[in-house]
């Protein structure tokens, strides 16, 4: 029988993940990860072996040797755990590099985060492009979400900044709720960008159906890893705080460039994005 303790840790995998999480800055966070080095197969395996332990049915995305030593990084369920290389210990939580002023958990994460938005094909977004650009980025929104209707009132302001926002749908009531067929309806119009502003104002649009991919954009957040909306992810994988102002964006965008010195990341405002809800 699993001890009692193992069974939140492993029901809430994802809780470590996401949208009010500080982000991964410095360049391990644009770096893919990477099949573990001969060296380190043992160690691999015993940190496999030591999820299964745990959670038998846990699908592994990636195990690899972490950025500090003695332990190995793995995702699995949409989250970030470190083994010890002996298999014996299992870290779950945050890890700072305190030099660095970094968040190290999200490092594999980052790397999947990115191959899987790269899948996501331009048409299937809906974007708003800077005339300048100097960052992308992707970001999960919900018509009825508080922080993402601000965040879309700014939208000018973002691509003003050289920010372009590229939109998939993430309906946080579930697939079959009149959020999500909202949603739909928004990927249905001819002018989609009309039509989200539109929804996210609060004003209502005659309903609209067609082959859409709003069902498979809210598979996609949560293969991510989303924990609310907005969830916005850089071009690198990285998921930043959630909502943040046009001008405070720019500058984690710029430092995660390697455009500005860094600085320890702000805590994310308690409410910064909203929590995904169950279907009913």
């Amino acid at each position: 029988m699993k001890p009692s303790f193992l069974i939140p840790l492993f029901a809430a995998f994802s809780l470590t993940a996401c949208a009010q999480s500080a982000p991964t800055t410095g360049p391990e966070a644009s770096k893919a990860p990477t099949a573990a080095a001969p060296a380190d197969a043992q160690a691999a395996a015993r940190a496999r072996e030591a999820i299964r332990k745990l959670a038998p049915d846990a699908e592994i995305q990636y195990v690899g040797p972490a950025i500090f030593p003695g332990f190995q990084e793995v995702v699995a369920m949409r989250s970030t755990f470190f083994v010890s290389n002996d298999g014996k210990y299992l870290l779950n939580g945050k890890i700072f590099d305190v030099e660095r002023t970094i968040d190290v958990t999200d490092h594999a994460f980052a790397g999947i985060r990115k191959e899987a938005l790269a899948k996501v094909p331009k048409s299937d977004r809906i974007v708003f492009a800077a005339s300048n650009p100097q960052h992308v980025v992707t970001v999960f929104t919900d018509v009825e979400c508080g922080y993402c209707r601000r965040m879309h009132q700014d939208i000018a302001q973002y691509n003003a900044a050289g920010i372009t926002i590229e939109y998939l749908a993430y309906p946080r009531a579930g697939m079959g709720t009149p959020d999500a067929k909202l949603m739909e309806t928004v990927w249905c119009s001819a002018d989609r960008k009309a039509a989200l502003t539109e929804a996210k104002a609060g004003r209502p649009l005659p309903p609209k159906t067609c082959t859409n991919p709003v069902g498979k954009q809210h598979d996609l957040g949560e293969l991510v890893g989303l924990q609310g909306t907005p969830m916005v992810i850089t071009a690198e994988g990285v998921a930043l705080p959630g909502y943040m102002p046009p001008a405070d964006m720019l500058r984690l965008l710029d430092t995660l460039a390697g455009k500005a010195p860094p600085a320890a990341p702000a805590p994310a405002p308690a409410a910064a994005g909203e929590p995904a809800k169950a279907a009913p």
